[in-house]
């Protein structure tokens, strides 16, 4: 059609900061420690390193990564690289060397941006480096971090090389990659997951959306920056000309002053993010300036770790998703009527993963891609498509048909459909407990294991049983000072449920967990299964 110059622009995240530097000429963009840059000082830092790539000879879809923990330089990486024509590659700064360097050699990266306090995982893996030409330090000099830099330039000398001018606009395609992020998978090889700039444009502004997200709002970086590029976050805070507060390693003591000191409206994270904070001493001494909206993803909370949370005067948003969705997918939408309920309702309302995003689908289907009845009962595979579905896996063909067979992306977790229209995770796929017949949800058990005061973390899985075929176990770890028995929790659990789904054994101690801090069920499954063929009985 003629005249689509007028009615058409591709959708990228990079518009979102050209708006917010020009209308909000004055406002402070990121707050670290005592840095304050304004959204036009931000631009112009994005532009210089823009610049910088552009100069040294980066091409259009080639890859930049960052080994970066969440401060300013990375936040610049999300507008920066993009804006060159690169793909932007965060890597988990959890990982080990070797990991690392598989992602590094996977994702054909040109350049490595390192934290110099990261650098000791470069060191030893810098020689099989087969794509990378260049390594720029990041200093961090606000936190006067330690690590010995890696040769190369230091961050502020390359953007220095580069120009404040603006970049030219050279986005023709919206569903360009703009960024690939490599799973914190439980086993095999990473794979890396493909956003575009459309999906990502899309997903930023549906955070806004769902989180009712404005100028005023003040965002505190908890969630790893590394992890689905924040969510979309990065880019979502900057769409609204929000406020980023940059937290370079979280600490629930300094997240709680930083809560009260800058007037902080929202952060996200897991329910281990949140575990910690409500645990910690500094949290009497918590007074809210502002209304504090949590959003809370990667497990299944506990109806009482919401309890808790909102016993503080914030509100949980709960949300859903896997890094192949941008990050959330679905959102526990709230329904006035339910603030009437009893507290303990309510909670156990939260605690459902809820209905797609506004840009969206969901379903939930048997092996034969029928959706199961909504009778909160009959479980099936939780499958997504929409606007946030990730464009593929880099350089995976068969992965990514395997993923999208049927026209779905398939997730792997098991769900329920409420009558309401709300989905409600059971476990994943694997988990699940099949003993004596009976199917058992290990989220039920754990849950009401929760509700133990001496509680502070646990998982569930299925062992092997002579008899049952599968029964299932209880990983627990206490909070600090407290004690409690194994059989003392037995016997909480069958006060509270069908004896058949309470745990046989209970063992004691921490939790094996990704660098994310999703606790690896596969790791207590491999313990518990050694010697079997299989890890179904």
């Amino acid at each position: 059609m003629p005249f689509k110059e007028v009615y058409y622009t591709p959708l990228t995240p990079q518009s979102f900061l050209d708006r917010s530097a020009y209308v909000f000429r004055e406002k402070t963009a990121i707050v670290y420690g005592q840095q304050r840059v304004t959204y036009p000082e931000f631009a112009a830092r994005v532009n210089r390193l823009a610049n910088a790539l552009r100069d040294w000879g980066l091409g259009q879809g080639e890859r930049v990564a960052f080994l970066c923990p969440n401060i300013p330089p990375l936040l610049e990486a999300h507008f920066g690289v993009p804006l060159a024509g690169g793909v932007l590659v965060a890597i988990n700064t959890r990982l080990s060397s070797a990991e690392i360097l598989y992602i590094l050699n996977h994702s054909e990266a040109r350049l490595l941006f390192v934290d110099t306090e990261l650098a000791a995982l470069i060191a030893p893996i810098r020689e099989s480096l087969e794509t990378v030409q260049m390594i720029v330090n990041i200093v961090d000099g606000e936190a006067g971090a330690p690590g010995e830099p890696l040769p190369g330039p230091d961050y502020e000398s390359f953007l220095a090389g580069g120009s404040t001018d603006p970049v030219p606009f050279w986005l023709e395609d919206e569903n360009e990659t703009i960024s690939i992020n490599y799973t914190s998978g439980t086993t095999g090889q990473p794979k890396g997951v493909m956003y575009t700039h459309r999906g990502a444009a899309l997903n930023a502004l549906a955070e806004t959306v769902e989180l009712g997200m404005n100028s005023s709002s003040v965002y505190l970086w908890t969630l790893p920056m590394f992890h689905c590029n924040g969510w979309c976050f990065t880019w979502a805070v900057a769409a609204v000309g929000a406020t980023h507060v940059c937290l370079r390693k979280y600490d629930p003591g300094k997240a709680i002053a930083l809560i009260m000191e800058e007037g902080v409206t929202h952060f996200c994270g897991a329910p281990t993010v949140l575990i910690m904070l409500i645990n910690d001493p500094a949290v009497k001494e918590l007074k809210l300036r502002r209304p504090l909206r949590i959003a809370m993803a990667a497990a299944p909370p506990s109806p009482t770790i919401i309890q808790r949370v909102e016993e503080l005067g914030a509100e949980i948003v709960h949300l859903y998703g896997l890094t192949e969705t941008y990050g959330p997918h679905t959102i526990c939408e709230w329904q006035t009527p339910w603030n009437e309920l009893p507290v303990e309702q309510r909670a156990r309302l939260k605690a459902r993963q809820g209905v797609a995003y506004v840009h969206a689908e969901l379903r939930v289907v048997d092996e034969h891609m029928n959706d199961v009845p909504a009778d909160a009962t009959t479980m099936g595979e939780v499958v997504m498509r929409g606007n946030n579905v990730m464009k593929g896996y880099f350089k995976r063909p068969e992965a990514t048909a395997e993923a999208f067979r049927g026209g779905w992306f398939h997730s792997g977790d098991v769900g329920v459909m409420h009558p309401d229209g709300y989905i409600e995770l059971r476990d994943r796929a694997k988990d699940i407990i099949i003993s004596g017949g009976e199917n058992i949800s290990t989220i039920e058990i754990e849950q009401t294991l929760y509700k133990h005061p001496a509680v502070l973390e646990a998982a569930v899985i299925a062992i092997p049983h002579d008899k049952w075929g599968e029964v299932p176990k209880a990983f627990v770890t206490l909070k600090a000072d407290a004690t409690a028995s194994e059989q003392e929790m037995i016997d909480f659990c069958r006060e509270r449920l069908a004896h058949f789904k309470c745990p046989k054994a209970i063992e004691f101690g921490p939790l094996p967990k990704t660098s994310t801090g999703k606790i690896q069920k596969f790791k207590l499954r491999e313990k518990e299964w050694l010697g079997y063929e299989r890890r179904i009985n």
